[in-house]
């Protein structure tokens, strides 16, 4: 069972562990699953983190929280902040990344595309580059990244494109291979009964993230 952060009558917010999907699949269980024999009543999956990558999730516990905390992904009002562990570092400590994306299904992969065309989606993130330090697997760069749209492999690709691949993210362009270096280290939303604000947090552990001493 995933640590829980908070939970009530509407919501769960839980730390995903790294391998576990977010949802089930016809071949797998996922985290979904787990929460759902937890409360033993219905967890509606709000939205994803990819299977390689860890951190705090929000799911709901009521038809009417999964509607109104969708509402709250769909016009960005839910805000999302990430820890991105990388090779190399980017030209400026600080900015926003801008680009369109297409992803492949029938490879699971997202690329970056010269032009608008059908299945493209806009892109866009901030970045601020918190430390860089020296590892055994070469130069480092320990980003934050708040999310301002959701795109499949998002932070993976655009970091990439950059010549910064993330930790252990052989599928865009890393050297090394192993659990990858993002985290989702924050999120902030509205409660869908209260309407209060909140922000629930988790820190990450273990690989990669022990080469910053956590």
């Amino acid at each position: 069972m995933p640590d829980i952060i908070f939970e009530d009558a509407h919501i769960l917010a839980v730390k995903k562990p790294v391998g576990l999907l977010s949802e089930s699949t016809p071949q797998c269980d996922g985290l979904a699953d787990l929460l759902q024999a937890h409360v033993k009543g219905y967890i509606g999956v709000i939205h994803r983190l990819d299977r390689g990558v860890g951190g705090v999730m929000i799911y709901a516990k009521t038809p009417a929280a999964a509607a109104h905390l969708s509402e709250q992904v769909r016009t960005r009002e839910m805000k999302k902040e990430y820890l991105a562990l990388g090779h190399g570092t980017l030209p400026e400590a600080s900015g926003r990344l801008c680009d369109l994306l297409f992803h492949d299904r029938r490879i699971n992969k997202t690329f970056v595309a010269d032009r608008a065309r059908k299945g493209v989606k806009e892109a866009i993130l901030d970045y601020e580059t918190l430390r860089t330090l020296s590892s055994p697997i070469g130069e480092l760069s320990l980003l934050r990244v708040r999310l301002l749209t959701g795109r499949t492999h998002q932070v993976r690709v655009q970091l990439a494109s950059r010549s910064l691949p993330l930790v252990g993210d052989r599928k865009y362009g890393a050297p090394s291979s192993g659990p990858i270096g993002l985290f989702c280290r924050a999120i902030t939303l509205r409660h869908p009964a209260s309407g209060e604000e909140l922000t629930f947090t988790a820190q990450p552990s273990g690989k990669p993230w022990e080469l910053l001493g956590v």
